[in-house]
């Protein structure tokens, strides 16, 4: 299995999903996942400070802050207690306080049904 395993991730990384699905008799994922954790979301009272992009935050747009993900990168997080996903865009850097590993901006918090609560345990993938 561990051969099969291998094999999957290399032809993953060449972008041959259908082969690296077939080496180990399951589907692989496009979106390759690298971590969860805790999720918080920036208020709009932080609407118009800049961001470590250096663009002025939107609390409208869907972004995020993370301590160390390429400013840019393109991100799949997903509410683990519901299903719900949404793609953002890091364009800040944190979050400092507490056990989150990602802040999201209202507009992301919202589409993965997380305003009431504050915070949720995400999922996290790369998007292509």
């Amino acid at each position: 299995m561990a051969v099969a395993f291998l094999m999957a991730i290399y032809l993953l990384a060449a972008g041959r999903l259908e082969e690296a699905s077939a080496a180990v008799g399951t589907a692989v994922s496009a979106l390759p996942s690298f971590g969860a954790g805790m999720a918080t979301y920036y208020g709009i009272e932080l609407a118009g400070q800049p961001t470590a992009s250096g663009e002025p935050f939107d609390p409208n747009q869907l972004t995020a802050a993370h301590r160390t993900l390429p400013l840019g990168s393109r991100i799949q997080v997903t509410n683990l207690a519901n299903g719900l996903s949404t793609v953002v865009r890091i364009n800040d850097r944190g979050p400092y306080a507490g056990r989150s590993v990602i802040d999201l901006s209202t507009a992301a918090a919202r589409q993965i049904g997380m305003l009431p609560a504050g915070s949720a345990r995400v999922g996290l993938a790369w998007v292509q």
